[in-house]
């Protein structure tokens, strides 16, 4: 798996449809502590939709609020979080990268829809041979 990490660079806003077209797969990233990178989110996500040409079931996507451990300078409820997730049909997760909360699950349930979306062949699965022990 390769992660490109866009955020905030500036460079890479005049590159985004050409990154979009090439990835299988995306993380789509907000500040817990800032409601308005939610709606940069839901720009992304249409950017997505409207370039990949798919929906909710053919592009493996999970959103991420960041900066769960700010709890007293939280702006996005988890109502509106709720709301979102059945609406886009997107699977949301609350993390914090600080204290390590629920990070690996963003990457588990991304590779899952990666896997279900993209299934390996069964001519191209590496057979296991069937061993030998040498003493």
């Amino acid at each position: 798996m390769e992660v490109l990490d866009t955020a905030g660079t500036e460079q890479f806003t005049t590159y985004n449809e050409v990154y979009i077209k090439s990835a299988q797969g995306f993380v789509l990233v907000y500040s817990l502590t800032q409601e308005a990178s939610l709606k940069e989110v839901d720009n992304m996500r249409k950017q997505i939709f409207r370039i990949k040409g798919g929906n909710t079931q053919t592009i493996p996507i999970v959103v991420v609020g960041t900066k769960l451990d700010l709890v007293n300078e939280r702006e996005v409820p988890a109502s509106t979080i709720a709301t979102l997730s059945s609406r886009w049909g997107l699977p949301f997760y609350e993390t914090s990268a600080k204290r390590n909360w629920h990070v690996s699950e963003v990457f588990e349930d991304l590779l899952r829809q990666l896997r279900k979306t993209y299934p390996i062949p069964t001519s191209q699965k590496k057979r296991k041979s069937p061993g030998c022990v040498v003493m």
